[in-house]
């Protein structure tokens, strides 16, 4: 079983940056590819990054890379996302999410997931 709470989302400008926190209980974090997925008003959940457990692949959606940044700390059981050049459209709840297997969380989603953080862009 994992547990996992995000923290760092907030209300921010166009152009402002970010670094969201998903702090993952359980003894077997280093075992699990990370991720991070997102779901605005209206829209479905999308996935934004993923990192293997050992950090050597990692994987975004098109409409994030160049701009945001997922990495790992396996000794303190933490996964981050670095989000800079933040856009309006990026506002949704941050879900963080952990799965045993990298495919599945890129592609269809993951076995476990957190509450969310809200992060909000203003124009």
């Amino acid at each position: 079983q994992v547990q996992l709470v995000e923290s760092g989302g907030g209300l921010v400008q166009a152009g402002d940056s970010l670094r969201l926190s998903c702090v993952a209980s359980g003894r077997t974090f280093s075992s699990y590819t990370m991720g991070w997925f997102r779901q605005a008003p209206g829209k479905e959940r999308e996935f934004v990054a993923g990192i293997r457990w050992s950090g050597d692949r990692i994987d975004y959606a098109d409409s994030v890379k160049g701009r945001f940044t997922i990495s790992r700390d396996n000794a303190k059981n933490t996964v981050y996302l670095q989000m800079n050049s933040l856009k309006p459209e990026d506002t949704a709840v941050y879900y963080c999410a952990a799965d045993i297997d990298f495919i599945v969380l890129v592609t269809a989603g993951a076995k476990y997931w957190g509450q969310g953080t809200q992060v909000t862009v203003s124009s």
